[in-house]
């Protein structure tokens, strides 16, 4: 069973740190790269999209690492997966104090409402996720690491 909840857990984490490595460094490079309002609107409807699922996403995973942690308290690994778990906390409080705030913000704009300065806004935006991309990969190599 244990097993059973370190893989289910690892995977969940691992598809987290794929979406949002692609949206990064695929999803974001390709929107800016579109003609005229298209970067904008295209940022605005993720911002929604993502911004409600993303949230279940990130608990879920975070009690998932410590839902495993409790139970393998005293298996070997337990520490990576606690290391985990802490990264993902740490990715949660990043997200709700630096980048939820921005998105919130981004994601009601259109050409007409948009502010002057929303492209620096979003630049902003892309380094604090490149940041947090960073802690996922941690967390994630943390968990992988913990079922080998």
């Amino acid at each position: 069973m244990l097993d059973a909840l370190g893989i289910v857990t690892t995977v969940i984490v691992g598809l987290l740190v794929g979406v949002e490595f692609s949206v990064a460094f695929v999803i974001n490079r390709i929107l800016d790269a579109l003609p005229d309002d298209s970067a904008q609107l295209g940022r605005s409807h993720g911002g929604r999209m993502l911004g409600a699922l993303m949230p279940f996403w990130y608990i879920g995973s975070l009690a998932l690492s410590a839902v495993w942690a409790i139970a393998g308290w005293r298996e070997e690994g337990a520490g990576l997966v606690v290391a985990a778990g802490a990264l993902l906390l740490v990715s949660v409080i990043m997200s709700v104090l630096l980048l939820v705030p921005i998105n919130n913000r981004g994601k009601t704009w259109t050409p007409e409402n948009r502010p002057e300065d929303w492209k620096e806004q979003m630049n902003r935006w892309d380094r604090y996720h490149y940041a947090r991309v960073a802690v996922l990969i941690a967390a994630f190599a943390s968990l992988v690491t913990a079922l080998a």
